[in-house]
């Protein structure tokens, strides 16, 4: 007796997947989930998750989970001292500039860069344009709903 269902699809290049997951730090604090709101919808390839993330998922089927620490090196990359750079308060039109504070920056190609104030010295204020999440190994945990050929429109 053959089984009429198709074989179940797994995650891999050309699937659309379908998923909740959870991202934390190694001291265990959530730094994003799907599990309270909709499940996350993605194309394999398609640039949503970085290729660190979208790795370790190949080969999950529906109903399958995983967790999965992610170096830094494949998911944010590691903290860049370079990224770290020193501006003069009159950068700052109209906005004052506070520590902690997240302020949007134009980088040189036009779009925005996210920058966290770090300190303000007189006129000198640091700003570091590192990813929040640079340096972290992250914990990765998915529940797989569906896996399913992606339809191209």
């Amino acid at each position: 007796m053959t089984d009429q269902n198709s074989p179940q699809h797994r995650i891999d290049e050309g699937m659309e997947v379908t998923l909740h997951f959870t991202l934390s730090l190694e001291d265990g604090t959530v730094v994003d989930s799907t599990r309270d709101k909709a499940p996350a919808t993605f194309q394999v390839g398609d640039g949503n998750l970085p290729p660190g993330f979208e790795h370790p998922l190949k080969g999950l089927a529906s109903g399958e989970t995983g967790r999965f620490e992610i170096s830094p090196e494949h998911a944010f990359g590691q903290h860049n001292p370079q990224n770290i750079q020193l501006l003069k308060r009159d950068d700052f039109e109209g906005e004052e500039p506070e520590v902690g504070m997240v302020m949007s920056f134009a980088d040189a190609a036009g779009g925005e860069l996210p920058g966290v104030i770090k300190s303000i010295e007189g006129e000198q204020v640091e700003v570091d344009f590192n990813h929040p999440l640079a340096g972290r190994t992250l914990t990765f945990e998915v529940d797989v709903l569906d896996v399913k050929p992606a339809t191209t429109h």
